[in-house]
């Protein structure tokens, strides 16, 4: 799907797509398309997609877990194409340290109250066929034809 078309939705309609707010979303365009910028100063060419198209096609991979090779047929571009947008993105995205998330020590300080639910199913009953069924064990005692 095209920003161009994803743009045009509502805010909460933007977020049920994409996983992330329209403003986290422009922030991460932005660190995107400021790293394109610098690469093609370095001699890179342009790609593609556009930074927001790019962006686009990795948050439908981890909202969605859709395949790299269905994204790829319903871009018309080969599915390797799609494993290096995501990893780019990826790599952009982490390298920028604007997007983690908190760590384990952070959520350990943290004064949210977590609530925990196990549930056992291990005693449930297992249905297996009865020894002296005779449904099907017979026909392979009496021979063949």
């Amino acid at each position: 799907m095209e920003y161009e078309k994803v743009k045009k939705l509502p805010e909460e309609e933007f977020r049920r797509l994409t996983g992330v707010k329209r403003k986290v979303f422009e922030e991460m365009a932005w660190v995107l398309r400021d790293a394109e910028d610098d690469r093609r100063l370095r001699g890179g060419r342009k790609g593609q997609f556009s930074p927001e198209d790019r962006l686009l096609i990795m948050l439908e991979y981890w909202r969605e877990y859709r395949t790299q090779f269905h994204m790829a047929q319903s871009r018309g571009v080969h599915e390797k194409s799609i494993w290096r947008i995501i990893h780019q993105c990826e790599d952009i995205l982490l390298k920028s340290r604007k997007f983690t998330l908190p760590g384990k020590k952070t959520l350990l300080k943290s004064d949210m109250q977590y609530e925990v639910v196990l549930i056992d199913a291990t005693e449930t009953p297992i249905e297996r066929p009865q020894k002296n069924s005779g449904n099907g064990t017979q026909a392979k005692r009496k021979g063949t034809l």
